[in-house]
């Protein structure tokens, strides 16, 4: 099943360059000619469209401003929002990437880059959508606990447990992207020693799933788990994810920074923070999170 995208552009040229670039991907594209043709577009049809690629400079409504009507409604908000706009400057990217923005493209761009952030774009869509889908078949035991603790070292595990502790929220949706995106950087970064560098040269040689296997069977990482803590009284979950690692500069993570616009990965923490948890506290060395969102 093919990808739709939402390409919205007041320029016809800039609309025919997109197309031309992505013909050949397999895309179904649509095009919007400003903010408010494409808002009238999104809101008629919320589940239409897999990604949105944005001009920011449009008139009668611009970029910026459809980009946080995306992200405060809920029916589309997870929709990644790529802009794409000769508007580069340092504060211009920030205030992109604090709105939510998934990725910044500066004009002109080529072919190749452009296939890469919607391919990567779209792959971490499918992911959290697959997460999404995944609440409605869990079990739904948790709702008999006030407290539980919790082992695992896999990804899929950290996945499985985001979803099953997701449910006790109110808003489920939203909370298993959160979680799962913490338990996801405990494991690569805790418990298998990923480091950010690491993983920029990983996804860019494309070798990243084959070292986070090897890695998981490897000696040296085999004890190696992430632990989770939860209370769930008083109207509110209390989360407590600890990994065994080192810790890592998690202040420079929360919130989206311009100098990793460009980057295929980076983003999980700031969207936890932004979209997911009434409050996200890193403490100590940054091996240990805590989060609380309210219960169901």
């Amino acid at each position: 099943m093919s990808n739709t995208l939402l390409v919205v552009d007041d320029e016809e040229i800039n609309r025919s360059l997109i197309g031309e670039y992505l013909e050949d991907a397999g895309y179904d594209l649509v095009y919007a000619v400003d903010g408010v043709d494409a808002w009238e577009q999104i809101d008629a049809r919320p589940d239409a469209f897999d990604a949105v690629l944005l001009d920011r400079m449009m008139p009668r409504m611009n970029g910026i401003e459809l980009l946080v009507r995306i992200k405060q409604d809920a029916r589309v908000a997870p929709i990644p929002v790529i802009l794409q706009t000769a508007a580069s400057s340092t504060e211009q990217v920030a205030e992109g990437m604090r709105l939510g923005a998934y990725y910044y493209l500066t004009k002109p761009y080529g072919r190749q880059a452009l296939s890469v952030v919607v391919a990567t774009a779209l792959a971490d869509s499918r992911t959290q959508k697959a997460l999404r889908e995944g609440l409605e078949r869990t079990q739904r035991v948790l709702h008999l606990m006030a407290e539980a603790r919790f082992h695992f070292r896999t990804l899929a595990e950290g996945r499985a447990l985001a979803a099953e502790l997701a449910t006790r929220s109110a808003t489920p949706s939203v909370v298993v992207i959160g979680l799962s995106e913490l338990m996801i950087n405990a494991v690569e970064h805790g418990c298998l020693g990923v480091g950010y560098d690491d993983k920029s040269r990983l996804m860019a040689a494309g070798n990243w799933q084959a070292e986070i296997d090897h890695r998981l069977v490897a000696p040296e990482y085999a004890d190696r788990q992430v632990s989770v803590e939860c209370d769930f009284r008083q109207g509110n979950a209390e989360i407590v994810i600890r990994d065994p690692g080192q810790g890592f500069k998690w202040d420079e993570y929360l919130d989206m920074r311009p100098e990793r616009a460009y980057d295929q990965h980076g983003r999980g923490i700031a969207i936890a923070r932004q979209l997911s948890f009434s409050s996200l506290e890193y403490l100590g060395n940054g091996n240990t999170v805590r989060v609380r969102f309210p219960l169901a």
